[in-house]
């Protein structure tokens, strides 16, 4: 081959490199040009005046396409599917209670993207900012509004496999003291110190006494559901197999993903409740697989995320087993019931 056929037919690569390259740019201009016109169909959105201390509201972020696309919104509780209130904060992921928020954002940069939590007051004006380190997935604040928590994927992005690590925060609201992992604490499984390279810690929920948590711990192949102790930093093996814990509202049940047999592997899940007084198990009537931390509407029934036209939107299920799921908000994700 001639040095002039090497040449043309270097040239010709660098040709189609750049024809490719610019489709992609092209495409995502595109796209990201139709997320900001409103689509037809789609809920009503309009600025205005958001706070956590109003009651009968539910809080989530909008994922309808349009200018206020991935805002945390609010809407009537009883009519979780009505027109939103944008509040003009964007998130990743949000979560609020007696009037503190977290909020996780992506902070877009010419390179690649970065991760923060913001704590937000009742006003969602934030109040304090910390560092993330990947790509966030679960928030959570306690039921005083003392703490609060954040997991975030640092290798991998799916809780589906198993090739993946993560990292949980707590952070002291007030104080502002952080827990940048809970790999720092001590773990107690089946009676006995445990120490592991392999543990992964994700899902924090909180008890209402400012001291006791949930969360989940991985290692060798399963998980585990642990309860916290943030005064004396121990997280204590409670029972197998479970993902995402969510604490009710009086602190008697767990609801969470389990892994079940048979499923595909990248949509593993169904949803259960724990009694954490007998340990009984109780599948919800959700026979879909569900990959969200789920949130409690009341002692009755909870509420969680399921992919959709716009990314993702809303169901309820009675929290007993009875019942059928119910959607009760499109293009919504994270929510919150702040009262």
């Amino acid at each position: 081959m001639t040095t002039r056929s090497r040449v043309l037919i270097f040239v010709s690569a660098v040709a189609v490199l750049a024809a490719i390259g610019l489709a992609s740019v092209l495409h995502a201009s595109a796209r990201a040009d139709r997320r900001d016109h409103v689509q037809a169909g789609g809920p009503r959105v309009t600025p205005g005046t958001v706070t956590l201390s109003g009651r009968g509201q539910v809080l989530f972020r909008n994922m309808a396409w349009g200018p206020h696309r991935d805002e945390v919104v609010s809407v009537p509780a009883g009519d979780p599917s009505g027109a939103r209130t944008a509040s003009g904060v964007k998130c990743l992921r949000f979560y609020a209670a007696s009037g503190t928020g977290v909020c996780l954002q992506a902070v877009h940069g010419p390179v690649s993207d970065t991760y923060r939590s913001l704590v937000l007051d009742s006003r969602l004006r934030t109040v304090r900012r910390y560092d993330v380190p990947g790509i966030p997935s679960r928030a959570r604040v306690s039921p005083t509004g003392h703490f609060a928590a954040w997991t975030a994927f640092v290798g991998g992005d799916s809780y589906a496999g198993t090739n993946f690590s993560t990292r949980a925060a707590i952070v002291d609201t007030r104080s502002g003291e952080l827990i940048p992992s809970l790999e720092d604490f001590r773990v107690v499984k089946d009676g006995h110190p445990y120490h592991a390279a392999d543990v992964n810690f994700w899902g924090v929920t909180f008890a209402a006494d400012d001291r006791t948590f949930y969360a989940t711990l991985a290692t060798g192949g399963s998980t585990y559901l642990v309860r916290g102790d943030l005064r004396a930093r121990t997280l204590t093996t409670l029972h197998a197999n479970v993902e995402c814990p969510s604490l009710s509202p009086d602190g008697t049940r767990i609801a969470y993903k389990k892994r079940v047999k048979g499923l595909p592997k990248d949509a593993p899940w169904h949803l259960y409740v724990l009694d954490l007084r007998t340990m009984r198990e109780t599948a919800l009537a959700e026979r879909r697989s569900v990959d969200d931390q789920v949130v409690w509407r009341d002692g009755r029934t909870v509420v969680y995320a399921l992919a959709g036209d716009y990314g993702a939107d809303l169901y309820t299920v009675p929290a007993d087993g009875s019942g059928v799921p119910r959607r009760i908000a499109s293009a919504a994700l994270s929510a919150a019931f702040p009262g």
